[in-house]
């Protein structure tokens, strides 16, 4: 199948034409603003299916809604019709289409005309009104308030937050492509209007966007991550890392060095507790302490070493020998004194979970050797 996609260099046509480049059996046939009326035609010429994206939301004049908006779509039906290529049309359209502005108005007249070519030649079409549209790739300081405000925190820049509690209603580019799938399957997702419809979608306040972001821009010093069981929080967090600069990617933890090593927090996680990684001398022990409640788990990546255990209030020694030439994880349970022993002639580094985050003024750790 040869699938056209027109305005394929923007948001949604990038991320939608190396969706569909990745699928078995679909050639995409890309058209954008640099290319020409006669570009188009030979294009329309080989196309089975037809994902019009290309519009015009931010023209230098007024009358260029009714060009880039109408006008193009109705060349592109023209075409179609003129080489009797009768084929399905899926339009991207906006909720300003409702708004009797020129941007709304020139969108509906452009819906208004895909649906007549559907009814005129019996052919399918739909018509999908997108509210604000986020993830990778979208142009920030154009018409997303999401793409401005991730590229600037991500720089360290302030923004503006005119009208704090102005709710958006939002919807993840990988959610409208997945949906976009379904209407060239011919499954779209219609509302009760007759519209498609992308079947995810959030309601955010501006205050809550600009939090969300400016702590995942403070997670570099805090080593917190989103809570990604907020399917919200994890698309925004997604979208935001695809902001950052592509100098800025790496940054230092904050490590602490003492005579046995040094030790570092790598991430936390209100959910899933922390991560924390060290590298200890050889012939050097750390632990013989215990726990309540807390529970971890020592996977050796690098180096030999001993873990030995004595149940609290009991004789009995338990030892297990690991290495970082095979891992294997040790479970270490609350009610247990342990301790961890570089055997090797190496530093040793070990990798460490614990399920909740250390609290220094409630640490539920006790000192007690094994």
């Amino acid at each position: 199948m040869k699938v056209l996609v027109t305005g394929s260099e923007g948001f949604i046509g990038k991320n939608l034409c190396v969706t569909l480049e990745n699928r078995e059996g679909i050639e995409v046939l890309r058209f954008d603003a640099r290319q020409t009326l006669d570009d188009l035609k030979l294009l329309c010429a080989d196309a089975d299916f037809v994902f019009h994206l290309a519009g015009v939301n931010r023209p230098e004049k007024v009358e260029e809604f009714q060009t880039g908006n109408l006008g193009l779509t109705e060349t592109l039906l023209s075409i179609l019709e003129d080489q009797k290529r009768i084929v399905p049309v899926v339009l991207s359209s906006s909720t300003q289409a409702r708004l009797d502005n020129p941007y709304g108005i020139s969108k509906r007249q452009a819906e208004d005309r895909v649906f007549e070519w559907g009814r005129k030649n019996g052919v399918f079409v739909v018509v999908y009104r997108f509210p604000n549209v986020f993830g990778k790739w979208c142009r920030p300081s154009y018409n997303s308030v999401v793409a401005t405000w991730c590229h600037a925190i991500a720089r360290g820049e302030e923004i503006r937050v005119d009208d704090p509690q102005k709710t958006l209603t939002l919807v993840y580019i990988d959610h409208v492509v997945a949906e976009l799938l379904r209407a060239l399957e011919g499954h779209p997702t219609l509302d009760a209007d007759g519209f498609g419809t992308v079947p995810l979608s959030f309601q955010a306040t501006l205050d809550e966007i600009a939090r969300r972001l400016q702590a995942f821009h403070e997670s570099r010093e805090t080593l917190l991550l989103p809570d990604f069981a907020d399917l919200f929080d994890k698309c925004l967090y997604a979208t935001y890392l695809s902001y950052l600069p592509e100098t800025e990617l790496a940054y230092d933890l904050f490590v602490r060095e003492d005579p046995r090593g040094i030790l570092a927090e790598f991430l936390k996680s209100p959910n899933c507790g922390q991560i924390f990684v060290s590298r200890t001398k050889p012939g050097i022990t750390r632990g013989h302490h215990w726990h309540h409640t807390k529970v971890e788990k020592f996977l050796v990546v690098e180096g030999e070493a001993e873990i030995r255990f004595r149940r609290v209030g009991q004789a009995g020694v338990v030892s297990y020998k690991v290495s970082g030439d095979n891992w294997r994880v040790v479970d270490i349970p609350p009610g247990t004194t342990h301790s961890i022993t570089n055997t090797g002639t190496r530093d040793l580094v070990t990798l460490f979970w614990a399920n909740e985050i250390l609290d220094p003024q409630n640490p539920d750790t006790y000192r007690l050797e094994v």
